[in-house]
């Protein structure tokens, strides 16, 4: 009689949840296609092309700048596991992407102290303000929602070709002239690009996940807050909202940190050593409601098979009255 209950249960859910995730789909497909108004944008161009790295765990070092006793220190090597697919701009954005922007009075023009390039070269003398308002008028002319990758975002696309800035100090060693020798070493590292004239997109290759030409000759902005923690303290001396902050990460050959309004990165920069060679920018795009509902039906479905199997009887099990 038990496991009479167990089956009926069982046939009950394996009947519902199937029904509800129909409904649940439907009603997505439906918002997706028009048939329900979600809201109406004014699609005018096309989308840029796009990578989709998949879900995975990966070793990322924080971008932030850590300190013992006033002694600079390596930042963690955290253990990041990123469990929903990330969407990004496949190449940065180009000169002739970015001045549509410009021509429709959205976007401020870009400087450069290099001669006009073509229009299939990324745009560079780009500030973090200029493509925030880029990513704005983007999003109004695609129906999409774009926004500026994290330092950890574009780490996670870029896989092997992201930088490790470690000194590779030991984190209790005191003698400040170790640091500052191992701090040297790696600025001299840091030398300008014999060629650092924008090239065509593709020019630097592609990551093992498809991420064109980072750590080329450009420098590519993101909304990640420059932060300075005293270990010792655990005080972050600045916050983490980009709204609220002047300086952020341009990622790259290393990370710079950058004052929002810059443009041209020579001598604009907020540390010392070797400044990028340009500033440009590729922009991340946020998953849809359908796409989220989409994923959250496949990984309700996998949930509930497991659930399933969990209380199914055993089938060498006999009824009993």
């Amino acid at each position: 009689m038990i496991l009479d209950e167990v089956d009926d249960q069982v046939s009950g859910i394996s009947i519902a949840i199937p029904l509800a995730l129909l409904a649940v789909m439907l009603a997505a497909v439906a918002v997706q296609s028009g048939l329900v108004a979600w809201r109406s944008p004014h699609h005018s161009i096309a989308s840029p092309d796009v990578i989709s790295v998949a879900p995975r765990s990966f070793h990322y070092r924080d971008h932030a700048e850590y300190f013992r006793a006033g002694l600079a220190v390596d930042a963690p090597r955290l253990l990041i596991a990123v469990d929903t697919p990330l969407t990004i701009m496949k190449y940065q954005v180009s000169r002739a992407e970015y001045d549509r922007c410009v021509q429709d009075n959205a976007c401020s023009p870009a400087e450069s102290e290099e001669p006009a390039s073509p229009g299939d070269t990324p745009v560079v003398g780009v500030s973090y303000d200029d493509t925030v308002r880029y990513a704005a008028w983007l999003s109004e002319h695609t129906g999409q929602s774009w926004i500026l990758p994290t330092d950890q975002q574009l780490a996670f696309a870029a896989g092997s070709r992201f930088p490790d800035d470690a000194l590779g100090v030991a984190s209790d060693d005191k003698n400040p002239a170790i640091r500052w020798l191992a701090d040297y070493e790696r600025e001299a590292r840091r030398s300008a690009s014999k060629d650092p004239l924008p090239q065509i997109r593709g020019s630097f290759g592609a990551s093992e996940y498809g991420l064109a030409d980072f750590a080329g000759n450009i420098w590519e902005w993101t909304r990640s807050c420059s932060k300075r923690i005293e270990i010792d303290a655990q005080a972050v001396a600045q916050g983490a909202d980009p709204s609220r902050c002047g300086i952020l990460i341009a990622s790259g050959k290393h990370r710079a940190p950058m004052s929002s309004f810059v443009r041209i990165p020579k001598g604009g920069g907020c540390s010392v050593g070797s400044p990028p060679d340009n500033l440009g920018f590729r922009l991340v795009r946020q998953p849809s409601s359908f796409e989220v509902e989409k994923d959250w039906i496949k990984r309700t479905a996998g949930l509930i098979t497991v659930s399933i199997n969990a209380v199914s009887p055993n089938e060498d099990l006999r009824h009993e009255d």
